[in-house]
């Protein structure tokens, strides 16, 4: 038997538990099918010694204070949404994950993040395993001119793509995509479950040890995760994720994991022909179009990290031809509709149950925080009285299963950007005025429950 075999493992996709055998249901998340056949990452040791092999020894013990920092500022890309969601810009050595749907902008987001590192001094390797340099070369005239220290090279093999970063020793590399990469040693197809991780395994030990900081984009399965094990979005420092119809004009950058920065950030772009434009007030674009004297239509504002972001809530309250009442919503998690919805049918005796809702966050975003709570009650009472809510006024608050209005962070904010939105009135909790100094002139209704919300 020759001693160079392989030995390979069964391994959940969902968390990473190894096992030597395969299981139905595995032991450490409890999901049920997730186990693949890989190669066990105990026998691939060939690339163990990558940091001592590029003059790096990482197993000194030292005293965390006496540890230098060679480059200590961040790699700005004068996209300011991308800096935002990144924490300030690109940390060097440091190993990116960007998912998204097909056509979504992932390439040509990375694609204009070359040019302007490139304009700024910054040596550039764009590696591609999908397109060939002419194909490249399409999508780059119609960003611009790009600087001579943009290089790209059209390779999957990742043993070669190693020695290429290797000699080259660029200062940012962007991997398009993941999925077509592929190690020799691993004997299975590009793609597969055992070549994504190993070859992300690669890259990471390629960032550490070199000082090079990689951008990695990644395919998503129809469930809008990243393709591969779920292990990869451990591996990285930072996973963001492109958001939105494929067919609109607007994307949505966000930040789902972040070593370096909050994941609290969104950065929007608009895509135009000269590639994706960044847009300083989503507010203005999300806003766009509302239309005037309509029930079942408000306005709330969600708190995106530090930009509140305001957008349209719509509802349709209507009599069910069906036994069982319909309940879809779009933008919103539909638990919290069905929620608000059984609230409302105790706390104010409206009679829900027999009629179908429909909610929709109007542009396509979709939010999770629950100052936007209130805002959804409104837009129901709306609809359900047929009765409009004024086009100048703002409602924000989280509701409880007693129908309390609970207290938002950062009401403040929330207040100066309706200011500047032009909005007048804000229905707002109670719990909230102590926290205000300053209301810019507005027209604040407090309540705390939501029998006082008058439509």
């Amino acid at each position: 038997m020759s001693k160079d075999k392989v030995k390979t493992v069964f391994f959940c996709t969902e968390c990473g538990y190894e096992s030597p055998k395969w299981m139905g249901q595995c032991p450490g998340c409890k999901a049920w099918n997730t186990f693949r056949e890989g190669l066990d990452s105990k026998s691939n040791s060939k690339d163990s010694s990558f940091a001592k092999r590029n003059g790096i020894d990482n197993s000194v013990i030292i005293p965390v204070s006496k540890v230098e920092i060679k480059k200590e500022d961040k790699i700005k890309t004068n996209i300011g949404e991308l800096d935002r969601v990144l924490g300030g810009g690109i940390v060097w050595g440091s190993l990116t994950l960007i998912g998204g749907d097909p056509g979504i902008g992932k390439s040509t987001l990375l694609l204009q993040v070359c040019k302007s590192l490139g304009e700024s001094g910054k040596e550039i390797l764009y590696i591609s395993g999908e397109e060939s340099h002419a194909q490249i070369k399409l999508r780059a005239d119609r960003i611009g001119e790009f600087k001579d220290n943009v290089k790209l090279y059209c390779e999957t093999c990742l043993d070669d793509i190693k020695e290429v970063i290797e000699k080259e020793k660029p200062d940012v590399v962007v991997i398009d995509s993941i999925q077509t990469m592929y190690l020799e040693d691993v004997a299975s197809a590009p793609g597969s479950v055992a070549q994504v991780r190993e070859a992300t395994g690669v890259l990471m030990k390629i960032a550490k040890g070199m000082g090079v900081s990689i951008f990695i984009v990644g395919h998503v399965t129809k469930d809008g995760n990243v393709a591969g094990p779920k292990l990869l979005e451990h591996m990285v420092d930072t996973v963001l994720y492109f958001e939105g119809d494929r067919h609109a004009t607007y994307r949505i950058l966000r930040g789902v994991k972040n070593r370096f920065g909050s994941t609290n950030e969104i950065g929007v772009f608009e895509m135009r022909n000269q590639g994706l434009v960044e847009v300083g007030n989503p507010s203005e674009l999300l806003l766009d179009g509302r239309p005037e004297n309509t029930s079942g239509s408000v306005v709330s504002c969600s708190m995106e990290g530090t930009r509140p972001i305001f957008i349209e809530i719509q509802a349709l309250i209507t009599p069910t031809n069906f036994g069982i009442p319909r309940r879809q919503s779009d933008g919103v998690d539909n638990n919290r509709v069905v929620l608000l919805l059984a609230v409302l049918e105790k706390k104010l005796g409206i009679p829900l149950g027999n009629c179908d809702a429909y909610i929709n966050v109007a542009g396509g975003i979709k939010v999770s925080e629950p100052a936007i709570d209130l805002g959804l009650v409104a837009a129901i009472l709306s609809s359900f009285h047929n009765k409009p809510i004024k086009e100048d006024t703002a409602v924000f608050g989280e509701v409880g299963l007693s129908g309390e209005i609970r207290t938002v962070a950062q009401t403040e904010a929330r207040i100066n950007e309706a200011a500047k939105l032009g909005f007048k009135k804000i229905i707002l909790p109670l719990s909230c005025k102590k926290s205000i100094r300053d209301a810019k002139g507005m027209d604040l209704v407090f309540i705390d429950n939501i029998k006082d919300l008058k439509i």
